[in-house]
């Protein structure tokens, strides 16, 4: 039997798409061998990939003018990459709100001069910061869209006027709808509402693509050597592209991602409205900036942690437990989520109260 599993990544998939995956394992529609066999240079798998892009293009609603690019290194590479590739003038804005967005500043700082200018550390990154009037001078301006270990997410986008705005969208991207005009770069780790791990997905404007000084970035680190030769520069991770593919067509037969958004937020309702009536559990987040895709939550004694997480995955709800930089449980209810792992957790909580509180 399977199991409700609330991972922050990677996470749970949609059990259409397993299936799918599973009477294609070792025979991939009469090619006589699994895609995990076949070269990237044949003529089927570059039908994968080249279905895996479009359906990305039609679920993200890309607009003309941006390349898709699958690469590997996951989102933590391009924390090196982005400033390499974009910062011509050697300098660029970031917005502080949790983990991810630290290393990516410490990154950036290797190579650049960095700019914080809005934080929510003062507060554990319990709330996203208002972000000020951006200096026009800037190379861009990154932020993390939604905060994985912190359980926060920007429900409005900064205005950054002509600099060009960067997200990292690992633990949010297809959930819900975003209007990617707005963005110069998009990047996202897929092992979180995409796919399995090993594959990096970004979208960049192709204005974007020929500011990086080739005498100095590493071949490989340069965004022009993957789009000039389709992702495929060296062996791209021809399978987990495969399952993307997949999952993107998943969600289009959803809806797209704006049926897909419907449901995610009345998953996090769900879950949120009974923490907030609970005297038992609480959550740290402030309302307004609550991510949709992972839901922290505390009990009322830290001593029955122990016992929460062992009752919850002896009823099949597992990888609960919270980041130890919060503490407590972190559900993470991302896409392949179904309202009903959502409503057992919530039926096991009320329980676990009743016995406990």
């Amino acid at each position: 039997m399977r199991v409700f599993n609330f991972a922050a990544g990677p996470a749970v998939l949609p059990e259409d798409v397993l299936a799918k995956a599973g009477a294609e394992m070792s025979d991939y529609k009469g090619s006589g061998m699994s895609v995990m066999e076949m070269s990237h240079r044949s003529k089927v798998y570059q039908q994968i990939f080249d279905t895996a892009e479009e359906a990305l293009r039609k679920a993200l609603q890309i607009p003309e003018g941006y390349k898709v690019l699958f690469l590997q290194g996951g989102a933590s590479t391009q924390f090196a990459m982005i400033p390499l590739n974009l910062a011509t003038k050697g300098k660029a804005a970031y917005v502080n709100t949790g983990a991810w967005s630290k290393k990516a500043i410490e990154e950036a700082k290797r190579y650049i001069d960095t700019d914080v200018i809005a934080s929510s550390a003062d507060k554990n990154f319990t709330y996203i910061p208002e972000v000020p009037a951006v200096d026009q001078s800037l190379d861009y301006l990154h932020i993390t869209t939604n905060n994985t270990i912190f359980g926060t997410k920007f429900s409005r986008l900064p205005n950054t006027g002509n600099v060009p705005l960067v997200a990292d969208m690992s633990s949010n991207i297809a959930s819900e709808v975003m209007d990617m005009s707005r963005f110069a770069l998009v990047y996202a780790g897929a092992q979180k509402n995409l796919g399995p791990a090993g594959a990096t997905i970004v979208v960049i404007r192709d204005d974007l693509l020929e500011r990086a000084p080739k005498e100095i970035t590493p071949t490989m680190l340069r965004y022009t050597t993957h789009s000039e030769n389709g992702s495929m520069f060296n062996t791209p991770p021809c399978y987990t592209i495969y399952i993307i593919g997949l999952v993107l067509e998943w969600i289009l037969a959803q809806g797209g991602v704006a049926a897909v958004e419907k449901a995610n937020r009345e998953k996090a309702a769900m879950l949120y409205d009974f923490i907030d009536q609970s005297g038992f559990y609480s959550s740290p987040v402030r309302k307004e900036d609550r991510s949709l895709m992972n839901v922290p939550f505390i009990l009322a004694d830290s001593a029955l942690d122990a016992d929460f997480l062992s009752q919850a995955t002896a009823a099949g709800l597992v990888n609960l437990k919270g980041h130890r930089s919060v503490g407590g449980m972190r559900a993470s209810i991302y896409n392949a989520m179904p309202k009903e792992g959502v409503a057992a957790l919530v039926d096991f909580m009320k329980d676990f109260e009743k016995k406990r509180g």
